[in-house]
């Protein structure tokens, strides 16, 4: 089986919704495996089956009781690792140069990424704020990304 190209990360997630709703938009843009770590609740779960409408049971996932390690064994597997984040070094997500097999690392609602694993990314992307808000839901946020790095692995092929 050849490696799957586009991958997510999700460090810390808490709301179970929003779990079901990266699910959900996984599956539609074609991201082949998502990694459940920390806080983030894993299927089965009512609340996750009711925002994934049943792409938790389509999309392959794996738990890590750390971020850390799931991050270490994808970067050991090639994988191009960028975490979504408003950070200083963070660079507007339609001109990021992205590169595969890709790992998108999305955080927790309010902490964010967490500095360390900030660290061990190869880029930080981020979308454009034009509100008085400086951050939008994550799994609205993972879904624009989603389909940039989608729309991108398209254009390779």
């Amino acid at each position: 089986m050849s490696q799957i190209q586009f991958v997510a990360v999700l460090d810390n997630i808490r709301s179970l919704h929003n779990v079901g709703s990266i699910f959900r938009t996984a599956d539609a843009a074609g991201a082949g495996k998502l990694y459940l770590c920390g806080m983030t609740g894993t299927p089965p779960r009512q609340e996750i089956r009711k925002a994934a409408l049943g792409a938790e049971e389509t999309v392959a996932w794996e738990y890590f009781h750390q971020t850390s390690d799931a991050v270490a064994k994808l970067k050991s597997e090639g994988y191009y690792l960028i975490a979504l984040e408003n950070a200083p070094n963070s660079v507007d997500y339609r001109r990021a140069a992205y590169q595969f097999p890709l790992a998108l690392i999305i955080g927790h609602e309010y902490n964010g990424i967490s500095p360390d694993i900030l660290a061990r990314c190869d880029a930080v992307i981020s979308l454009p704020m034009r509100g008085v808000k400086i951050s939008l839901n994550v799994a609205v946020a993972f879904g624009v990304a989603a389909y940039e790095i989608a729309n991108r692995l398209e254009a390779r092929r």
